[in-house]
């Protein structure tokens, strides 16, 4: 794809956020695309957004299961991009409006103390650069028609990335097994899906230290005190209006998501 196509797929997603109607998808109307022109379609959103104020807080992964990567037939995840407006506060209504086509996922969240870059990133150095961990739900939204997404349009769309919420229970990372950390996920009061740590990548941590490396070849550093999603240990429950959702992590405590019963 030359430039001036990158762009003009760039400003279709970035109208559909505006206008709140999802788009075709971009693997059917731009023969070609591939893997490279993903990402710079969605790095010329993020450059867009930040330039018009928007703050980058972080980093999502995406793709991190392996049934998931077998339906996209993938063998790697995806990465995309938190930024300032995409966190909400525990149990405070989330307005669904905002969102074109959200789903809830339960994750374990990073909060970095130091900065990461790749590549060569290896796990030692990576727990040495955690924080703490905190449980997170994850609001992943999509700007295509109907989730019809492959690999490259959801590369393209950042990772189909809407929002987040995190919970107030900081853990050491060192207190915790994250590979079989457990996950209990309701919907409304009634259990929707179990889980466990080891459903992302085995481990949540080599998904931080797959990103580091990944975004360090780019020339991207994963900063002190940025969030990192490191991929859902369930899968998505689809949201309406006035829906709350838990996710309950054995170690680490639960977290809470309500959405507004109204659409505005």
């Amino acid at each position: 794809m030359d430039s001036a196509t990158l762009a003009t797929a760039a400003e279709r997603l970035l109208a559909a956020y505006s206008s709140g109607k999802p788009i075709d998808p971009l693997t059917t109307t731009y023969e070609g695309m591939d893997l490279a022109d993903a990402y710079e379609i969605q790095l010329l959103q993020i450059r867009s957004l930040t330039a018009a104020g928007r703050q980058i807080k972080g980093h999502k992964v995406g793709l991190t299961s392996v049934a998931m990567q077998k339906q996209l037939g993938v063998d790697q995840p995806d990465y995309g991009h938190l930024l300032d407006d995409f966190f909400y506060l525990e149990h405070m209504a989330i307005p669904t409006g905002r969102f074109l086509q959200p789903r809830v996922e339960p994750e374990i969240a990073f909060v970095l103390k130091r900065a990461l870059r790749g590549p060569g990133v290896t796990v030692h150095e990576a727990l040495a650069a955690v924080d703490f961990v905190l449980p997170a739900l994850e609001i992943v939204d999509s700007r295509i028609k109907d989730w019809r997404i492959g690999l490259l349009d959801t590369i393209a769309d950042n990772a189909s990335s809407g929002g987040v919420v995190l919970g107030s229970t900081p853990t050491d990372v060192s207190a915790v097994d994250l590979r079989l950390t457990g996950c209990t996920f309701h919907k409304n009061g009634e259990l929707f899906a179990t889980g466990a740590g080891g459903a992302v990548l085995g481990s949540p941590l080599n998904s931080l230290v797959w990103l580091a490396n990944t975004v360090g070849a780019l020339g991207i550093t994963l900063e002190a005190g940025h969030v990192v999603l490191p991929g859902s240990v369930t899968p998505m429950a689809p949201v309406e209006p006035g829906d709350t959702f838990t996710a309950t992590f054995a170690g680490l405590g639960s977290v809470t998501a309500r959405f507004a019963k109204e659409q505005s």
